[in-house]
């Protein structure tokens, strides 16, 4: 983070955001903790390392070149039209990443496809919960904590929302979608490298249903009083 705020490629401006409170925030916290969970990851088991710098590239892109459309019908119903839209790109780079980490870390081909919907499904989901400070970081910490008994991924996806977590809920910055869906993807990678075919088998079903009710799942982590950011009222 504080490598990139001294350079600023492109200009300070390209990495300030107004954020739902109308306060300036930076986006450096998304390509860095994408970067630190990418390594991390990568250390732990290369496919996973993959798919996750995928996702943050694909994320960090929607960042700093998006239309900021939402939901799948609008980026599918516009490539109909024949526009490739920035939610596009992410759409189908990072469910290639994740299905292609699935193959290589499991073996039979049910668990390879159920492996690369969890990992595509998580990063989405992430992005999904990610409408207010800290959202997105704390639910990591949440649901991956549990997984650290299972696999150092989950610790690797933990770490690095910690990291980024307490300047996020200043809003200070903002992690973006390239911090969402790198997170996401590791603690997809995670539930993959901790889990049978059931296991494997419910995530899988708790995504779909998640993007499905996409609009609902982001009203949701939105309107919840979760006490983090300093204009959310406290409890």
């Amino acid at each position: 983070m504080a490598a990139l705020r001294a350079k600023a490629p492109g200009g300070r401006e390209r990495w300030e955001r107004t954020n739902y409170a109308g306060r300036t925030v930076e986006l450096y916290a998304g390509p860095a903790s994408a970067l630190a969970v990418s390594v991390g990851a990568w250390r732990v088991r290369p496919a996973a390392g993959v798919a996750v710098a995928v996702a943050g590239l694909c994320g960090a892109y929607d960042d700093l070149a998006g239309d900021h459309r939402r939901g799948f019908r609008a980026h599918l119903g516009a490539l109909r039209h024949g526009e490739v839209t920035s939610g596009a790109v992410k759409l189908f780079g990072i469910s290639t990443a994740g299905l292609v980490a699935g193959a290589l870390m499991k073996e039979r081909l049910v668990d390879k496809a159920l492996a690369g919907v969890v990992i595509a499904g998580a990063a989405h989901f992430v992005n999904l919960v990610d409408v207010r400070p800290g959202r997105a970081a704390g639910a990591v910490v949440a649901l991956g904590v549990p997984g650290m008994v299972r696999s150092e991924l989950a610790a690797v996806a933990v770490g690095a929302a910690v990291a980024v977590l307490p300047d996020d809920v200043s809003e200070r910055v903002m992690i973006g979608d390239a911090g969402a869906h790198a997170l996401g993807a590791a603690l997809g990678a995670a539930v993959v490298a901790g889990n049978g075919r059931v296991g494997l088998l419910v995530h899988a079903a708790a995504v779909v249903a998640a993007a499905v009710r996409g609009d609902q799942v982001s009203r949701v982590s939105a309107a919840g009083r979760w006490g983090l950011s300093r204009s959310s009222p406290r409890p």
